[in-house]
């Protein structure tokens, strides 16, 4: 039975927020968070749980507090020039289970008022797992395309994103037919969606299929990384 995760209010709330990042307005506004945002976000992790498991068996749904796949309200301000506390979006990782932290290869939910999307893969991995990756690719390029191109892949509109190089890196050939796949340091691909789909009853199925849909690029960089798929 077709089952909605997501209510408008948590939409709501996270406009409200992006209105009110200050410390202030989100203690006095902490219990709707937990009930209108943090709950629900919890419970899609708990349902999803099983559907993951058939995609692959070593991919993880925690609703631990600390290193579960629900990623903290409260954003890293020491470096950046953005000092607002708080996260204007809700952003779920199912990480594989031998990575430590969001740049392992992941299956990833965004939700974030004009900004919904699914997205799998491996985002900024360090030099040695792009090296990796990239050899990877150079060894097996064909296998690639496959990932790259399948039918499911295509069908929901999944497209490469992230960063790339300028130029070439280091012994990749200049003139390889792959070069601009090559000179990516983020390997993700990622499902563009509405908030009218994230809000529907049938929203679990989404995001099980466009994961699944997924698998032989996933396969492929859990293979290039030694982790099992």
């Amino acid at each position: 039975m077709a089952v909605q995760c997501f209510e408008p209010s948590l939409v709501w709330f996270l406009e409200e927020l992006k209105d009110n990042n200050n410390r202030q307005w989100f203690q006095a506004n902490k219990e709707r968070y937990e009930r209108e945002v943090r709950e629900p976000a919890l419970a899609f992790i708990r349902k999803f749980a099983p559907r993951l498991r058939k995609i692959s068996p070593y991919f993880v749904a925690s609703t631990e507090r600390v290193g579960g796949s629900l990623m903290r309200v409260y954003r890293d301000t020491r470096f950046g020039q953005d000092k607002t506390p708080y996260k204007t979006n809700v952003g779920i990782q199912f990480r594989h289970e031998m990575g430590r932290d969001v740049h392992a290869p992941g299956f990833y939910l965004h939700i974030e008022p004009e900004e919904y999307y699914l997205a799998l893969g491996v985002w900024r991995p360090d030099r040695d797992c792009l090296n990796q990756i990239r050899q990877a690719i150079l060894e097996r390029p064909a296998q690639w395309r496959r990932a790259v191109r399948a039918t499911g892949f295509q069908r929901l509109q999944f497209v490469l994103t992230g960063d790339s190089l300028k130029r070439p890196p280091r012994d990749c050939p200049a003139d390889h037919p792959l070069i601009e796949d090559l000179k990516r340091t983020d390997y993700v691909a990622l499902r563009d969606l509405d908030e009218r789909a994230v809000l529907s009853a049938d929203f679990l199925d989404c995001a099980a299929e466009s994961f699944a849909a997924g698998r032989p690029l996933m396969r492929f960089l859990c293979a290039a990384l030694h982790v099992p798929f």
